[in-house]
């Protein structure tokens, strides 16, 4: 079993999370975020981000990174800018998909949690073996923590206090809306490219009017009620 801790809830100011791991002396940090846990369609996907020892040690309001926020403060056109430099910048990253079977078998928080255990193993692969090495700690947004022999921090509101965590929270967030805008093209009487699969009136109405399709989570209340009107393949 790892280390496990929680990071203090009184910190809130974005960078102390890397600030206070270079204070305890760590090198490499790995920062994990999800999205998606919420809507009624879709798989759940998760970002992880690995960056330089030091890289946010010196504050610049002209750097990219000076944007970095929690994803859903940002807009979907600064969110696909900042995606492209985290995968330009990033020393390692990656997305890590949970997929619908996944989350109606084992439900939606374990389907979350084994998707970031498959995220940080992803990053572990992707590092030469002396960077293996100087990986100190695992930053997860939340209060969950994973099956992971790495020590692990939870961070409360961790994608507005951790650059790392707000990284991941954006490469989470735009490829899981990518997917979402895709599926519309096959479903497009639900409007994902709208509510990327939330469970808002007009979607709940389409569901209940056509019925679900293979994409909606069918463990979900709002889903689950319509079953008997599946449909696997599109009108």
């Amino acid at each position: 079993m790892s280390q496990r801790e929680l990071f203090p809830k009184a910190v809130s100011v974005m960078g102390d999370v890397e600030r206070a791991a270079l204070a305890a002396g760590y090198d490499l940090i790995i920062g994990v975020d999800e999205a998606g846990r919420g809507p009624l369609a879709g798989p759940v996907h998760v970002g992880a981000v690995i960056f330089e020892q030091g890289y946010f040690d010196t504050p610049d309001e002209n750097s990219w990174w000076s944007k970095l926020n929690d994803s859903k403060k940002l807009t979907d056109k600064k969110r696909d800018v900042l995606y492209d430099q985290i995968l330009e910048h990033a020393l390692v990253s990656c997305v890590v998909v949970g997929t619908r079977e996944d989350i109606d078998e084992i439900n939606i928080l374990n389907a979350t949690k084994k998707a970031m255990v498959e995220s940080v193993e992803n990053l572990m692969e992707q590092l030469e073996e002396a960077q293996r090495a100087s990986v100190a700690q695992v930053y997860i947004d939340g209060n969950q923590y994973i099956d992971t022999e790495l020590p692990q921090t939870a961070v409360i509101k961790g994608d507005s206090r951790s650059y790392h965590i707000a990284a991941a929270s954006i490469l989470a967030k735009v490829s899981r809306d990518r997917y979402m805008i895709k599926m519309h093209e096959t479903w497009p009487e639900y409007g994902f490219d709208r509510h990327k699969g939330y469970g808002t009136k007009a979607h709940r109405e389409a569901i209940a009017k056509v019925g679900p399709c293979v994409v909606h989570r069918q463990s979900f209340a709002g889903v689950k009620e319509h079953l008997e009107k599946l449909r696997k393949d599109p009108a």
